[in-house]
């Protein structure tokens, strides 16, 4: 489906994690390993919160349907800017039209929001979820995904107040939805939510066989493991990452978050929590596992 990642720390170029790293999200762009799609390549998104500033800023967004590997716009921008928190996205469209309005993140105030995955069949029951967004919110739908009306209907059941159940809600909202028009498994995908001081990244699907999420051990924890690359030693002791699939290939350095569960990112680490795991039972199919 979709590629992401999620940083927070000391200010960082973004270009270190986007372009430099050796599986970086414009090498997954082109080859995900682990993805659903290995190229993902129906536009890209950047978003960022200002060094220095505060909880209310409202974060930059720059969007583009050109590939990311194809970008110069992209290497000029995330070689210029820092920032201590930031997303990256690249896109495999799993409905068109490829179109800015389409790619992640999402923003609203000082609110971002980004998914790797999908709801099923959502043609099928867009106008039913779309209803469910709050009047006063759904004029700032810009775009056609599933996604985007995903992050509204969040906003709709309080994400400003309480991100966790907020995103419950509206994932409990898609479900019930897409099981009264006999949709099986309605809900697929990673979240990252972000208010510029804290992210939230959720691992969930109807299935329980959810697409791959991970987050990079501390740094204190890395450079013990890993003293003599110099690389590692650029990044401060607050830096964070949530990614959809590891930045590298070395052991340990990142952890797979487990299936139903919330990954909080704050300025005292990680913390997980388990999420809509045992609400309610759902069949499995003999399916293997889902890769993305």
């Amino acid at each position: 489906m979709c590629r992401w990642l999620a940083y927070s720390g000391g200010p960082l170029r973004p270009s270190t994690l986007v372009l430099d790293a050796q599986n970086s999200i414009v090498a997954q762009s082109l080859n995900s390993s682990l993805g659903a799609e290995p190229v993902n390549g129906d536009g890209f998104g950047l978003g960022w919160y200002p060094s220095g500033g505060t909880r209310d800023d409202t974060p930059a967004i720059f969007h583009s349907t050109e590939p990311a590997w194809n970008d110069a716009n992209l290497r000029e921008l995330s070689t210029a800017i820092e920032s201590p928190m930031f997303f990256a996205h690249v896109r495999a469209a799993t409905h068109p039209p490829i179109q800015q309005t389409n790619c992640h993140p999402f923003r609203y105030e000082h609110w971002m929001f980004m998914h790797n995955g999908a709801i099923d069949e959502f043609p099928k029951i867009k106008r039913d979820l779309t209803m469910a967004v709050d009047p006063a919110l759904y004029p700032y739908i810009q775009g056609t995904t599933d996604s985007e009306v995903l992050f509204y209907l969040a906003l709709s059941y309080g994400l400003r107040d309480d991100p966790i159940s907020a995103v419950a809600a509206a994932i409990r909202k898609v479900e019930e939805i897409g099981h009264a028009h006999d949709i099986r498994f309605p809900m697929q995908g990673t979240l990252a939510v972000a208010d510029g001081k804290t992210i939230w990244a959720f691992r969930y699907s109807t299935q329980h066989r959810t697409r791959s999420l991970f987050h990079s051990v501390d740094i204190p924890t890395l450079l013990e493991m890993y003293p003599d690359i110099e690389r590692f030693k650029i990044f401060d002791r607050r830096a964070h990452l949530v990614v959809s699939e590891p930045l590298n290939d070395l052991p340990g350095v990142f952890l797979e978050v487990p299936e139903s569960t919330v990954v909080v990112l704050d300025g005292s680490g990680y913390h997980h929590e388990a999420f809509l795991d045992d609400e309610h039972e759902v069949e499995r199919s003999g399916e293997p596992a889902l890769h993305g």
